[in-house]
């Protein structure tokens, strides 16, 4: 029984298995995307005597306040005896008195329910390919090395914390475009490889116009590859992303422990723009 597996750290050895996993899970992830998911989080992999890998759970930190729990898999076989729920308690102890957010299925929302989660949105997910053309906005530019600074400065206003090393590693694997209002940076969006072909987030601006504008930016010229955008549906963009032909694929339910107070955002920067909102996210893993 599942009880028997030993819950060791994870490493650069179980990304093979780990992958494997995911497959199974039905999840897009490459090796890389494992990898780099590895490269900002702690976990742990649930292993068997005979060395299987049967479990998986990342936390991925965000400063000493804030981060999410994510790439939570347990092998279809092993399902229903309690694993799941030793890797999250994992999870949780590595996270320490940091505020968590993940986002669920419907099937573990009774187990995250237990582990103190609330409820606080929902996330779709929406991919295919463009089937129309997308102008580029005369605001959005490709961003330079210069602008990685304040990209965090902002991300952290809409994110309520500090996400530097999240941005950094997205500077390097892929790309960003920022949107300048009087001489200002007031929002960016990013594009980076994964699953099976690209994915556009974070997105933050001041409004839905600006956000369209940034996904646009990335979108423009790429008819024939395939995209993934993950955005609330409160952000109002879904519907925008379905007009050009995006199809909605799933998502899940965005869940945080403690929960969050009503009517308080955490205060993170002083950065003169508008109050900067979250359209779409890096991934459902990193949000």
């Amino acid at each position: 029984m599942s009880n028997a597996a030993n819950l060791v750290a994870f490493s650069r050895d179980h990304l093979d298995a780990a992958t494997e996993l995911s497959r199974q899970a039905r999840w897009p992830h490459r090796r890389e995307d494992w990898q780099m998911a590895l490269a900002l989080s702690k976990g742990c992999v649930a292993v068997r005597a005979d060395t299987r890998v049967i479990g998986t759970v990342l936390m991925t930190p965000y400063g000493g306040d804030a981060g999410t729990i994510n790439m939570v898999i347990v092998d279809e076989a092993e399902r229903g005896q309690g694993l799941g729920r030793r890797l999250m308690q994992q999870a949780m102890t590595l996270a320490g008195d940091r505020r968590l957010q993940l986002v669920a299925t419907e099937d573990g929302l009774p187990l995250y329910e237990k582990l103190g989660f609330c409820r606080s949105g929902e996330i779709v997910q929406h991919q295919g390919h463009l089937v129309q053309a997308v102008a580029q906005c005369d605001a959005v530019r490709a961003a330079t090395t210069e602008d990685v600074a304040a990209i965090t400065v902002l991300d952290a206003a809409a994110f309520g914390a500090d996400r530097g090393v999240l941005i950094a590693h997205l500077a390097v694997v892929g790309e960003f475009a920022v949107l300048e209002r009087d001489g200002r940076l007031a929002g960016f969006a990013a594009l980076r490889r994964f699953g099976r072909g690209l994915v556009i987030g974070p997105v933050v601006g001041a409004g839905l116009d600006d956000a369209k504008a940034l996904v646009a930016h990335f979108l423009s010229g790429r008819q024939g590859e395939f995209i993934r955008v993950d955005t609330a549906i409160e952000s109002g963009l879904a519907p925008w992303l379905t007009s050009l032909g995006f199809d909605h694929v799933g998502g899940g339910i965005v869940m945080r422990r403690p929960a969050a107070r009503d009517g308080t955002r955490p205060s993170a920067t002083s950065f003169a723009s508008p109050f900067a909102s979250t359209f779409a996210l890096a991934s459902q893993a990193f949000g």
